[in-house]
């Protein structure tokens, strides 16, 4: 094991495998509370959400984590896909994040916007200006693959469970060496002695 453990290729690739997966784990937990803390507020003109539904699959999948500008809604156009904060038909207070297919005067003289889901063949109710977030700029990449295998059973067991019993069994057989190592150095002193 000693012999194992002082090689400096194995050393090498286990510190970066370690570094990696420590970075990846910050990065993740980083965002997940960021998220969490902000409530999704506007953070540098940014929200990011995590996608809950199929409703845009095709476009946005389920977990796929998507990046949400703060936008004036007079440049919003059809066709742009925009996260606003449902206030009727059963949607209070969720965050949905639909295609923008429509785009009316109100009869108060603002702007009403009507939305739906690329996959859904029903408009949802008609939204106005001040529940409109922002316009979806896209999808962000490597948090959403983390995402997507972090929240797979399979993912978790793979990319979080295994790596972390895989490190610290290397640590313990890295002590117990170091242990045996200084014990056999003190008896060494010894015998000299």
């Amino acid at each position: 094991m000693k012999k194992l453990f002082d090689n400096k290729i194995f050393r090498l690739i286990v510190g970066l495998v370690k570094t990696f997966i420590i970075l990846v784990m910050i990065c993740y937990v980083g965002f997940v509370i960021v998220q969490r803390i902000t409530g999704n507020k506007s953070i540098m003109g940014y929200r990011f959400f995590t996608v809950a539904t199929g409703s845009m699959k095709g476009v946005y999948n389920i977990n796929d984590v998507i990046a949400v500008k703060d936008y004036d809604s007079n440049q919003l156009k059809v066709g742009d896909d925009i996260a606003y904060l449902g206030q009727r038909a059963g949607l209070e207070g969720k965050i949905i994040v639909h295609r923008l297919v429509k785009i009316e005067e109100g009869s108060d003289g603002g702007r009403v916007f009507t939305t739906k889901g690329v996959n859904s063949n029903v408009e949802d109710p008609v939204i106005l200006d001040d529940q409109i977030l922002g316009k979806v700029t896209g999808k962000v990449p490597i948090i959403s693959e983390i995402n997507h295998l972090v929240r797979s059973q399979l993912g978790f067991f793979s990319l979080i469970f295994c790596p972390l019993v895989v490190i610290i069994v290397l640590e313990i057989l890295q002590t117990i060496t170091d242990y045996q190592l200084e014990k056999n150095q003190i008896q060494e002193i010894e015998k000299e002695k």
